[in-house]
């Protein structure tokens, strides 16, 4: 019996399934998301799966799941009712943030609305130093009224961030068995769990957050089982965090702060394996699908991590320059930046008569409006049909028709005609305009960290990105563009790339050049045992446990961290001396300067990352062959790539025909996406069965 591993990955408008067995068999399926019930269309691209293959339930192994209801939650402002417990003078920290702006110089800028009102943060009285002593015990009374009095409004959450409690959480504990006994039904959420580290708003934040997701992930991971079992699917599942490694469901509903961006996480995942195995080299990746578009970087086939991001604020980015947008969550996280610019995303004029694209989207329900399942909006797909880059006879293998002609209709009456121009000229602008909203998310990445695009690939994948690729690569001088394979369903095989990995931290704040180095081994040690721990709970054996080291870096005096690796061995003070020159480097190539020699360099965090070996390959050898071909129903059409080219036949290929070098124009066609290849440029398949596209 041959076993599989599935990967699944709801998106904004479509859910992907991917089926891979262990010699490279493959199934595959894109059925529309549905809102509301995303565990619904899970159901239905399985049903379809089973009747459509020779597939068994009992065949498969493990299903990996990367979801986007945690972060909707945060987006649609839908989580529970959530109160929160907190040390007396602190009731506002929520509110008062950490008072940096996205916009500088936008006086009519707004907050994000606190996802806790005030009357639901409570306080106690107590206090823990910043060494951990106790400098005021807890007042019982004072936490079971503060409970009560949350009960009493009928929260469904409690979240509790107590002053200091990284260094001492005995506080935190107490409450927390109050809560247990006196409301057993609530969920509870203490920081010294969620997140152990320094820094108030951030740790009060996350937790928050934490809390108010908490019973929503809870109760769609409890109907992911239920769909599971009523399949007869016996294999573990498992679900993919914003770090870009896999986590136990019962981990998961415990933290769901950890997989808001299991989505996004998933594809560079994928992109990872890609540059390992096939020597890809530095790469950027571009996750373009029907509601947003991800960009991140990977170098020397590592993933770039971030230890905090916003969600909920525009642009999804760990950006230096941009804060204060969203929900701050402080979990280590692949070093992404998310914009509202996907397939379904409105145009719109406006008031000062300029196109604009985004962020609202017309998502799965309506979807676009050539989709002719309900949407009234001119949306990116509509621009893309009406310029000749789509099919609309064979969107989604032929699945999914398109209306060309309302979308034209729409686009001349409603953009076109008010703008005075061509409805071609109008469309080609949108599709301009949403390729540079997904350039600021490249160059957020990429320039804001001190690094040149033009030194990097560009990895497209997703239902949209082969289709921006060439037009955003020509803008930002990338000469090579690489699109794998089934890219539109690349994030559901990113999940079967992935790892199981579990994350500790700690906050150890002191000078290098005064720290004990033992007390530095400790804490190291203490964080290793807690990993291989749960590791082994996971059913992984020690030989397969791996423990990688890091630790949080600044300058004496900054306020903002640099993260390093550590490697593994004893501490003493010549790895003290190591650490600090990875620091200076670190520092310098994000920032383009170094401090002084003699500059104190302070350690704020040690963290330690335990990941779970697979006991065999998670990928076939050989390049795997997609269950999905494609039938060209057309040899050329007319494609409109710009003014001063105007509209050109261009041969539509699939990407088979790429056993050669072709040049562009040219449109290549598959069953979850389309490739656009411009005028000037070269298309070809490499052994590994990529799209090499040469600018």
């Amino acid at each position: 019996m041959t076993d599989y591993r599935v990967g699944i990955d709801i998106g904004g408008t479509f859910t992907d399934i991917v089926v891979l067995g262990e010699g490279g068999q493959l199934y595959t399926k894109k059925v529309s998301s549905t809102v509301g019930d995303y565990a619904g269309a899970i159901a239905t691209g399985l049903e379809v799966l089973f009747n459509e293959t020779a597939l068994e339930s009992d065949d498969i192994r493990e299903v990996l799941h990367g979801t986007t209801v945690a972060s909707n939650a945060i987006l649609e402002k839908k989580g529970v009712r959530t109160g929160l417990i907190t040390t007396k003078g602190f009731r506002d920290i929520l509110e008062i943030r950490d008072l940096r702006v996205p916009q500088l110089y936008h006086i009519g800028w707004n907050k994000p609305t606190v996802l806790v009102p005030r009357y639901l943060r409570v306080v106690v009285d107590e206090r823990v130093s910043i060494t951990g002593d106790v400098s005021t015990p807890l007042s019982i009374e004072d936490a079971e009224n503060a409970v009560e009095r949350l009960v009493s409004e009928g929260v469904e959450a409690i979240a509790v961030c107590l002053l200091n409690s990284f260094s001492n959480p005995i506080h935190e504990r107490q409450i927390l068995e109050i809560i247990q006994h006196r409301a057993p039904h609530l969920l509870c959420s203490i920081s010294s769990e969620v997140h152990p580290e320094i820094k108030e708003y951030e740790r009060t934040s996350t937790t928050v957050v934490n809390a108010y997701i908490k019973p929503i992930v809870s109760r769609y991971l409890q109907s992911m089982r239920e769909i599971l079992e009523d399949r007869n699917v016996k294999g573990s599942l498992l679900l993919m965090q914003s770090s870009g490694g896999l986590t136990t469901v019962d981990e998961a509903i415990e933290k769901p702060v950890n997989i808001i961006e299991s989505g996004p996480a998933a594809g560079v995942i994928g992109a990872q394996m890609l540059a390992r195995h096939h020597g890809l080299g530095n790469i950027i990746t571009l996750d373009m699908g029907g509601t947003t578009a991800k960009a991140s970087i990977i170098e020397k086939g590592i993933v770039n991590r971030s230890k905090e991001f916003q969600v909920g604020g525009g642009v999804l980015s760990g950006s230096r320059l941009l804060t204060g947008a969203g929900y701050l969550l402080s979990v280590p996280a692949v070093d992404l930046a998310e914009v509202g610019a996907g397939g379904g995303s409105i145009i719109t004029i406006d008031a000062a008569g300029s196109l604009c694209v985004g962020p609202e989207s017309a998502g799965a329900d309506p979807g676009p409006l050539c989709y002719g399942i309900g949407g009234s909006r001119a949306t990116v797909t509509d621009s893309n049909i009406i310029l000749g880059y789509l099919n609309p006879e064979r969107l989604v293998g032929g699945e999914l028709k398109l209306n060309r002609q309302a979308a034209l209709t729409e686009f001349e009456r409603s953009i076109a005609a008010p703008l005075g121009m061509s409805v071609e000229v109008a469309a080609y602008g949108a599709h301009r305009i949403a390729a540079a909203n997904m350039i600021r998310a490249i160059r957020s990445v990429s320039s804001e960290r001190g690094r040149d695009p033009r030194d990097y690939s560009l990895c497209a994948f997703g239902g949209n990105g082969p289709v921006f690729a060439a037009t955003m690569a020509v803008d930002l001088g990338i000469a090579e563009i690489i699109i794998p394979p089934a890219p539109g369903l690349f994030s559901a095989f990113g999940l079967l790339y992935a790892d199981v990995e579990h994350h500790y931290s700690a906050t150890i704040k002191c000078r290098l050049d005064q720290v004990d180095a033992s007390n530095v081994e400790l804490a190291y040690s203490k964080l290793e045992d807690k990993a291989r721990s749960q590791l082994q709970s996971d059913g992984f054996s020690l030989d397969l446990c791996k423990i990688e080291r890091s630790a949080e870096l600044h300058y004496q005096g900054q306020t903002h961290e640099l993260s390093v690796d550590i490697p593994s061995g004893s501490i003493d003070s010549n790895a003290l001396t190591q650490i600090a020159d990875q620091f200076h480097f670190e520092h310098e190539r994000t920032y383009g300067h170094r401090a002084d020699i003699g500059e104190p360099v302070e350690l704020v965090n040690v963290h330690v990352v335990g990941i779970g070996l697979a006991d065999r390959p998670r990928t076939p050898k050989g390049k795997f062959e997609t269950d999905r071909k494609v039938h060209i129903s057309q040899g050329e059409r007319e494609v409109f790539y710009g003014p001063s080219l105007g509209w050109l036949k261009s041969p539509i290929l699939t990407r088979g025909d790429l056993y050669k070098s072709i040049q562009g124009p040219c449109i290549i066609e598959e069953y979850d996406s389309t490739c656009v290849v411009p005028p000037g440029s070269s298309v070809s398949l490499d052994v590994a069965g990529n799209i090499r596209l040469n600018i």
